[in-house]
């Protein structure tokens, strides 16, 4: 099981998994040219190419769109988060997906009103992919600039190899962690979701 291999061979088995998905190389090859502060592709399009590539279906089986988050404080506005998104709709033409890029210093200013609960102010896009629903949401990749693969998974990769949702109970509430795993399951059946403590 790969999620029992020592953990610099579950970084080679993730990496082995995602590039099996065409647009997730290409959004990550795209996003590197953006020059993006604290930039990662995040969220639901590694964990669920990993479930894809786990239980043979195709790469992109499932997935709804391609988290960019970055992390900017020089500059709150609307305005410079729009121009980032203008930009990125540019370098992502033509791709076969949507592709979300949101600046994550931002959060704190329109967290409540869409999901009824105060968020703090975000130190870093870590901290953002800190606060996701399920601790298997957890996970950022970027590429730098020597081609190498950042990986960021504060809670590590065993739980995504062996289709595990676990809730992480930080931020979000028990009904947006509730409804992300019934629609997970829909297209999953093999996950274990793990109720909310």
């Amino acid at each position: 099981m790969i999620g029992r291999l020592p953990l610099d061979e579950q970084l080679d088995a993730l990496r082995a998994a995602l590039s099996r998905n065409d647009v997730l190389t290409e959004v990550l090859a795209r996003t590197a040219t953006l020059g993006l502060p604290g930039w990662y592709l995040t969220a639901g399009c590694l964990f669920q190419t990993v479930w894809n590539v786990v239980t043979d279906r195709p790469p992109a089986h499932g997935i709804k769109d391609y988290d960019v988050f970055y992390f900017d404080d020089r500059d709150l506005s609307w305005e410079a988060e729009d121009a980032v998104i203008k930009a990125g709709r540019e370098v992502f033409a033509g791709l076969p997906a949507e592709v979300e890029i949101r600046n994550e210093a931002r959060v704190h200013l329109w967290y409540e009103e869409k999901f009824g609960v105060p968020c703090p102010p975000y130190g870093s896009s870590e901290a953002a992919i800190d606060s996701f629903a399920a601790t298997t949401c957890c996970l950022g990749v970027r590429l730098e600039g020597d081609g190498r693969w950042r990986v960021y998974a504060p809670h590590g990769l065993s739980d995504v190899f062996h289709l595990v949702v676990r809730p992480n109970p930080v931020l979000a509430p028990r009904a947006v962690y509730e409804a992300k795993a019934a629609r997970w399951r829909a297209q999953w059946p093999e996950l274990t979701v793990l109720d909310w403590p």
